[in-house]
């Protein structure tokens, strides 16, 4: 049987964009116009086999972008793998917050938990004054995060540890940022969707989710320099809960911005003196 590109991407209940994806994803030569243009494009049968196994395990619920390898953030491609959470459009308001509380000015920056490294390339690649420094426990997360910055050409210092663990004890920083595991061990999220094939790792401190964030604004203080800033991307029913944990290590400036669903998303405070 003659199998077209038409054939194809009708051959799986998957949205006609992920279909495209796939195939794409299979045979880099295609593109969205071409599929467009020339359906009646016979396929070879390899191709087509590689594309329904692809197929099959996206109807299975494994995440299109991990079948893919990448997913974009801030206009730019990062890799993923099932090492690293995969980047959220949400997470951007944390680069925003930081891009708009820091200007252009030079500063050192310091994004805990990197993952994929998402936050921390997209700042040092926006401000290429700033000096930003990474951390993540897992070494197969860092080696993801140092193979993008490789290939977005991002100058960023990566350490393996828990949080502040791995820094040298005089480090001190204009920003830190973080997207924690913020998600509570009994959220019936963490078994729907995309969710299910991420690291539980990156999702949950299994726990009631605020024992990173406790963990993050407890040490930030002593990592902060005067008028350095804490910004921490949390859950959207947390909002209230991290401006007390702010307000508790001192912090001033304290406000939680919300996304474009109108939820809190991310708290940022200053650190004074």
């Amino acid at each position: 049987m003659t199998i077209t590109i038409a054939r194809a991407l009708s051959a799986f209940a998957l949205p006609r964009l992920e279909s495209r994806l796939l195939l794409m994803h299979v045979q880099p030569e295609l593109s969205h116009v071409t599929m467009v243009a020339y359906p009646e494009r016979e396929l070879a049968a390899e191709v087509f086999l590689a594309f329904s196994l692809l197929a099959e395990r996206r109807l299975a619920g494994e995440p299109l972008a991990y079948l893919i390898g990448a997913r974009e953030f801030y206009g730019r491609r990062f890799e993923v793998g099932p090492a690293v959470l995969i980047p959220r459009p949400e997470t951007e308001h944390l680069v925003e917050a930081a891009l708009q509380r820091l200007g252009a000015r030079a500063a050192k920056v310091l994004d805990l938990g990197c993952g994929s490294g998402a936050i921390a390339l997209t700042l040092a690649l926006e401000s290429p004054g700033w000096e930003v420094c990474a951390i993540d426990v897992s070494a197969d997360a860092l080696a993801l995060a140092r193979k993008n910055a490789e290939q977005l050409k991002a100058a960023v210092n990566f350490y393996q540890g828990c949080w502040f663990d791995p820094l040298p004890v005089s480090a001190r920083f204009d920003l830190i940022v973080s997207n924690p595991p913020y998600i509570s061990a009994h959220d019936p999220h963490l078994a729907q969707g995309d969710v299910r094939f991420e690291p539980r790792l990156a999702l949950t401190d299994n726990g009631d989710g605020l024992d990173c964030l406790r963990a993050i604004v407890a040490g930030a203080p002593a990592r902060l320099a005067s008028e350095g800033w804490l910004m921490v991307e949390h859950g959207y029913d947390q909002g209230a809960a991290v401006r007390a944990l702010f307000a508790a290590q001192g912090l001033s400036q304290i406000e939680t911005q919300k996304d474009l669903a109108g939820n809190d998303r991310v708290t940022l405070g200053m650190r004074v003196g």
